[in-house]
């Protein structure tokens, strides 16, 4: 019978992944703190405390701590998280379009449909010939096999996932390749000079480190708040006409200057490749950039020493590489949410968000051991991280045990509150501490737009 890896073990196995060497980490607490039957607070804290102990690895090696119970509201930031007293889902453009996000019955099975985003919602209506009105939409659903909605939605330029069983999931052939991926994916994909940091030793450890953030909602929009958090440049750039939902930016873009551009207009094209061969870091969650000349292989050559990190549901490389995705639908499609759901209807965890904010901290992760690794031994480097992997890595850690908290869903982390231009935020704060260093508090956000695109 296998045994169930310790946290410690699971930072261990995390930071192996890397290829560096990191100091002590400390772990309080222990899983079975919600009701789900996955040990996504242990899954949690491990990322956290793999994150922070690169972090420290920079400067003079403090020991890093971090509570399970705090990891677990991490996951659930956006939920703790208000503006101006509101919470972010009441200041949504469209509320409806993200109550409407669920799993539908279909003829055979269930299927998750998203319509966060017009373009999503209008795939969804038009497949199945009904308004964006979540009680039509589950009438109309329950006339389809749940696997040919999948295909249909994703046809018409929607997203969507076939809730499946972990079996089928590690059966098919996307979930054959996503198993063949580590979770953090870090490989050298070119050779440059070794580059020393800016200023290592100094705290936070990150200052001097420029990144380009070209993400969406939610992971590597909160991967780049870490990294201007511990001191990087950062630049969030999006497409004016396709930007996040309004409450995203205050929720995500602490510490980040916010510009434009459009990649179809190749002057605005030059100067973002311009921006991006000034800096250290390049984060992307969009499909189709490498037709715009903005995939590793040509930045590293722009770019010697480069990093680029790639977010993907499923793989921009694999069998679905050309399908959006979203955390519910790599939930959905691993069997994950069937797991969750022991032996009735799919559910998603308690958290209801779970591989967003893991792959945050694992792509962070990833980030901070390349620039480690360019300054010991030069390279241009690539991350990969993939939300369908970090789904089967925390069905891999093995089950959670007993039962859950009494007291769950009452708050242990600490909130912090940031003034702006956005008003008042009060967000949990970063949930890892450091030995005799402060951490960070969350750094304001600045609206989509307000800068121009420029270091």
């Amino acid at each position: 019978m296998p045994t169930t890896p310790r946290v410690s073990d699971i930072v261990d196995g995390l930071t192996a992944l890397t290829g560096t060497d990191v100091g002590p980490t400390r772990i309080s607490g222990a899983d079975q703190i919600t009701p789900s039957p996955h040990r996504i607070g242990d899954a949690s804290a491990a990322a956290i405390a793999a994150f922070g102990a690169q972090i420290a690895a920079l400067g003079d090696g403090p020991e890093v701590s971090v509570s399970v119970s705090d990891a677990v509201d991490q996951l659930r930031a956006a939920y703790l998280t208000t503006i101006n007293g509101q919470t972010t889902g009441s200041v949504a453009e469209d509320p409806t379009a993200l109550r409407n996000n669920d799993f539908y019955r279909t003829a055979d099975a269930w299927t998750f449909l998203i319509t966060t985003f017009p373009h999503q919602r209008d795939a969804v209506c038009s497949v199945l010939d009904c308004p964006p009105i979540k009680e039509r939409i589950a009438q109309a659903a329950l006339t389809w096999n749940s696997v040919a909605l999948e295909e249909a939605v994703v046809a018409a330029g929607g997203v969507a996932a076939a809730a499946r069983t972990a079996q089928q999931w590690a059966a098919s052939p996307v979930g054959i390749d996503v198993a063949r991926r580590p979770v953090i994916d870090l490989e050298r994909i070119d050779d440059s000079e070794p580059e020393s940091l800016t200023a290592p030793r100094e705290w936070p450890p990150l200052n001097g480190v420029r990144a380009v953030d070209m993400t969406h909602v939610i992971a590597g929009p909160v991967s780049t708040e870490l990294l201007a958090a511990f001191g990087a440049d950062v630049v969030h750039v999006t497409r004016p006409d396709l930007v996040d939902p309004h409450p995203m930016p205050a929720l995500t873009g602490g510490g980040k200057r916010n510009a434009y551009c459009d990649v179809r207009d190749p002057n605005q094209l030059e100067e973002l490749t311009d921006l991006i061969a000034e800096g250290d870091v390049f984060v992307n969650a969009y499909r189709g950039l490498e037709r715009h000349g903005l995939d590793a292989e040509h930045l590293a050559q722009r770019r010697p020493g480069i990093i680029v990190v790639e977010y993907h549901c499923w793989g921009s490389d694999g069998p679905w590489g050309d399908r959006g995705g979203f955390d519910q639908l790599a939930c959905s499609a691993t069997g994950f949410s069937f797991e969750e759901g022991r032996g009735g209807p799919p559910t998603l965890p308690p958290t209801h968000l779970l591989n967003d904010y893991l792959a945050a901290y694992l792509g962070a992760t990833g980030i901070v051991a390349a620039l480690r690794r360019r300054q010991s031994e030069g390279g241009s480097w690539r991350v990969r991280v993939r939300l369908a992997r970090v789904c089967t890595w925390v069905q891999s850690l093995g089950p959670s045990g007993a039962n859950s908290d009494p007291d769950w869903g009452t708050r242990s982390i600490d909130l912090t509150t940031v003034d702006g231009p956005f008003g008042r935020i009060d967000e949990p704060v970063i949930p890892i501490r450091f030995d005799g260093k402060p951490t960070p508090p969350p750094l304001p956000a600045r609206p989509l737009g307000s800068s121009p695109l420029t270091w």
